[in-house]
């Protein structure tokens, strides 16, 4: 069969499609010895060509033969590597051993429950005007004690209630060392003072007592300043904090450094005054200590108690906590224990 430059072209290209389409090493092969081998196509066409008669059309012929063998060849070459690569892509992957473990997810960090609630109280009183003020848990026996309306032979004073330093220091007892500091810094003047910070007695630690607690005071100073101030300012920072339906109610009492005083009762959260074991069957919790800022307090500061009067109050944040969600032991808000701590998450 004497085939034509035109028709050997095209069954040059037959055997080049065949080749890049071979999706195995053994069709590569097979194609390769049909086509390429001594007897393949290639090798048949090549010797009928032999056999022309016009000597121009043979070499023209037998050149275009050459030329077509050299470049399937290249190709079959390509296409063998490409397939032996594949194979041992796929082989690794087959045997591929994965020596990782793996990861653990971390849980949602938080703030913890009781900086949560210091920054809710600090959003309420920036909105209604107070500026946040911070004093040294390092204190003297005359801010934390004398200013405040409790000279050398009062009973808080004594070694039993109190961590003494050296040189005449402390640990503040209450977060009031606060009123004492600005009061004396600020004689004669309209204040609004919020403050929260740890606090320190020498108390046994059990289920609702310790040796450090954290406790937030403040105090407002001004011209007129009334018994309905405290009470106005108290009933919306319940109801921001525990809702609408919150009440709270006043008992008299006695601090050296408010007169007339009073301690503040909120209506129990469990039972909804119901009577229960928080309450001790009475309905109510006392939640803080408040009252007018003592007039010796005001003068002790430099304030002329003839135009000036303000109010005070504070409470241990720790108590607010176990009321609210009902924790029994004090102690698990400084154990640091997660299984505790991811409940405010």
């Amino acid at each position: 069969m004497n085939l034509n430059i035109e028709k050997t072209i095209q069954i040059g290209e037959e055997i080049q499609q065949k080749i890049l389409a071979t999706q195995t090493k053994e069709e590569l092969q097979k194609i390769k010895k049909e086509c390429l081998g001594k007897g393949g196509i290639i090798s048949q066409i090549f010797r009928q060509t032999i056999n022309l008669n016009n000597q121009k059309e043979k070499k023209d012929k037998i050149k275009l033969i050459n030329e077509w063998r050299k470049k399937l060849l290249t190709i079959a070459e390509k296409k063998e590597q490409e397939l032996t690569e594949k194979e041992i892509n796929q082989q690794l992957l087959k045997e591929k051993i994965d020596i990782t473990l793996e990861g653990k997810n971390l849980p949602w960090a938080c703030l913890h429950p009781l900086t949560q609630l210091i920054k809710r109280i600090y959003d309420i009183f920036l909105r209604l005007g107070y500026q946040i003020v911070e004093s040294p848990e390092v204190e003297t026996e005359e801010n934390n004690f004398t200013k405040l309306n409790m000279p050398f032979g009062h009973p808080a004073r004594d070694m039993q209630d109190t961590f003494y330093l050296s040189d005449g220091l402390l640990l503040r007892t209450h977060t009031t060392n606060t009123q004492s500091r600005i009061l004396s810094k600020n004689p004669n003047t309209e204040l609004k003072i919020i403050s929260a910070g740890k606090v320190y007695r020498r108390d046994d630690d059990d289920a609702t007592h310790t040796h450090q607690f954290t406790q937030v005071d403040c105090f407002v100073t001004g011209k007129d300043i009334s018994f309905s101030h405290l009470k106005g300012t108290l009933e919306l920072l319940m109801k921001e904090l525990f809702g609408e339906q919150q009440i709270i109610r006043f008992r008299p009492s006695y601090f050296p450094f408010t007169e007339p005083s009073v301690e503040v009762d909120a209506a129990c959260l469990q039972c909804q005054q119901k009577g229960c074991e928080v309450c001790k069957r009475s309905g109510w919790v006392e939640i803080a200590g408040a009252g007018l800022i003592h007039p010796q307090v005001l003068q002790n500061c430099g304030f002329d108690i003839k135009i000036y009067s303000g109010f005070a109050f504070a409470f241990g944040l720790e108590r607010l906590l176990m009321i609210k969600y009902g924790i029994e032991n004090i102690r698990n808000f400084y154990l640091n224990d997660v299984r505790f701590l991811q409940q405010f998450v």
